[in-house]
């Protein structure tokens, strides 16, 4: 929370003509009362991943967003791509700062504070898939995007293999 992801990944789905999945806009279709707890963050990351199928089966695209912090949850998303055309991952950080103070303002769809910040950046699990890392800052969006359609383009020309095309986009 408060990395910038969310506006990042609505701004590259737009980008790339791309559907968009937010795990927190899910959530909050899901639940009332949100509490952020993994029976909560299982439940949305399966509802997320059954769009994403039915997206990828309908040949659409579509960027995921959410912090699939822990390696198991990405494990799942990409054994779903293993026969189809793949998942690419961007991480997006920002410095703890600027996740507070972007925190503090309020958000459509999360209400996801400073204390869940911590909380999942200490039990991130490091991602040990290829990804490309990206640093949010208050003014470098299009520079992000840029890296990222840059990245996305460079992944799938040289991907062995691979059909044309992108669906599975994973950022968070």
């Amino acid at each position: 929370p408060g990395t910038g992801k969310s506006y990042f990944a609505c701004r590259l789905a737009k980008m790339i003509s791309a559907g968009y999945l937010s795990s927190d806009r899910i959530r909050k279709e899901m639940y009332k009362k949100r509490t952020y707890s993994d029976a909560e963050k299982e439940a949305v990351y399966k509802e997320m991943l059954t769009k994403m199928k039915k997206a990828v089966h309908e040949n659409r695209h579509v960027v995921l967003d959410g912090t699939f912090h822990k390696s198991e949850t990405r494990k799942v998303f990409i054994e779903a791509m293993k026969n189809k055309s793949g998942v690419e991952f961007i991480e997006v950080e920002t410095g703890e700062n600027i996740a507070r103070e972007r925190l503090k303002k309020s958000r459509t769809y999360s209400e996801a504070d400073f204390e869940i910040y911590k909380i999942i950046r200490d039990h991130f699990d490091p991602l040990t898939e290829p990804h490309l890392l990206l640093q949010s800052t208050n003014n470098n969006i299009d520079n992000m995007l840029q890296q990222a359609t840059f990245y996305l383009k460079w992944k799938h020309d040289n991907t062995p293999g691979k059909k044309s095309d992108t669906h599975g986009r994973i950022s968070g």
